[in-house]
C-alpha cells in the first residue's frame, strides 16, 4: 500500500496531466452526443417537410449519428494518447471487406433511398418496373413490393427498380384509352365515324376536354381500321374500356355496320371409285 502511495506522490504531475486528458474526452463524446442529437433532429425536420418516409429518414439519422460518433471516438482516443493511426486502417479494412460482402444489400439500400426520396413510384400506384407490374404496396429499404391484378405479391430488389424503365399509370389525373376497332369494306366510314363518336359522347365518363378522336388508321386486307381515342379520368380507365367494348359491339350490330372476322373456305375433293 506505502508503494502504491509513494508511486502516487512521485507521478502526481503526469497524473494531473492524464486526468485533465480523460476530463477532456469524456468532454468531447459528451458535446459529439449533443451535437448529434441536434443535428439529427434538424435533419428530420427537414426531410419530414419534404415529406420524406420515415423509413429513409430514421436510415439517414441512424447513419449521421453512427459518422459522429466514430469521429468522436477517434478525437477522443487520440486526446488521452491513443495511438489510432493503426485502429483507422482496421476499421478501413473491415469496411472494405463487409462493403465487398454485402454490395448487393448496399445497393438495395442506396436504390431504396433514391426511390423514396425522388419519389418516381408511390405507394398505391399502379405501375410497372422491372418487367412487372402491379400496385405499389409498400417501399422498404431493400425491396419494393407489388401487389399484381390477380392478387400476387412480388418482392423487386430496390436496385432492379431503380435500374429499370419504370411506367407509372396513376401518376397523371387523365388517361387516354386507345381502341382499334375494324369494320367491313362495305360500311359507310361517315356513318361509322358517328356511330362511334355517339358511343361516346353517351358515356358520361369520356371527358370532352381533350376531346376524344375518332380517325381512320389503316386499310388493312379485309377490314377499315378505325383508331378510337377518348378520354377517362385514371380511375375510369378500366371500366370504361371493357364497357366501351361491349357498347360499341352492339350498336354497329344494330346499324348494320359488319366487323371482318378471319374466314377459311375449305374444298373436299371426292374421288370417283371404279
Amino acid at each position: 500500500m506505502q508503494a502504491i502511495i509513494d508511486w502516487i506522490n512521485n507521478n502526481q504531475d503526469m497524473l494531473i496531466e492524464y486526468s485533465i486528458k480523460v476530463i477532456v474526452a469524456i468532454v468531447i463524446l459528451f458535446a459529439a452526443s449533443i451535437v448529434t442529437r441536434i443535428l439529427a433532429s434538424i435533419m428530420r425536420k427537414g426531410m419530414q417537410k419534404r415529406q420524406v418516409d420515415n423509413a429513409v429518414i430514421s436510415f439517414l439519422t441512424a447513419i449521421v449519428k453512427s459518422l459522429i460518433f466514430i469521429a468522436a471516438l477517434m478525437v477522443a482516443l487520440n486526446q488521452i494518447g491513443v495511438e489510432t493511426t493503426s485502429f483507422i486502417a482496421i476499421l478501413g479494412a473491415a469496411g472494405l471487406a463487409i462493403g465487398l460482402a454485402l454490395q448487393g444489400s448496399l445497393s438495395n439500400i442506396a436504390s431504396g433511398v433514391l426511390l423514396i426520396m425522388f419519389r418516381p413510384i408511390r405507394s398505391g400506384e399502379y405501375v410497372e418496373a422491372a418487367n412487372t407490374a402491379g400496385t405499389v404496396e409498400e417501399i422498404n429499404i431493400f425491396q419494393t413490393i407489388l401487389k399484381t391484378p390477380d392478387r400476387k405479391v412480388v418482392y423487386l430488389p430496390n436496385s432492379q427498380v431503380i435500374g429499370s424503365a419504370i411506367t407509372n399509370y396513376n401518376r397523371e389525373p387523365i388517361r387516354r384509352i386507345d381502341l382499334v376497332i375494324g369494320v367491313s369494306y362495305s360500311a359507310n366510314l361517315q356513318k361509322t365515324k358517328k356511330v362511334l363518336m355517339d358511343v361516346l359522347k353517351n358515356d358520361e365518363r369520356i371527358l370532352q376536354d381533350p376531346e376524344p378522336v375518332v380517325t381512320v388508321t389503316a386499310l388493312n386486307s379485309s377490314s377499315v381500321d378505325f383508331n378510337v381515342r377518348p378520354w377517362t379520368k385514371t380511375e375510369d380507365h378500366w371500366p370504361t374500356r371493357w364497357d366501351l367494348l361491349e357498347k360499341i359491339k352492339d350498336r354497329l350490330d344494330e346499324e348494320g355496320i359488319g366487323i371482318p372476322f378471319p374466314q377459311m373456305d375449305v374444298h373436299i375433293k371426292k374421288e370417283d371409285k371404279e
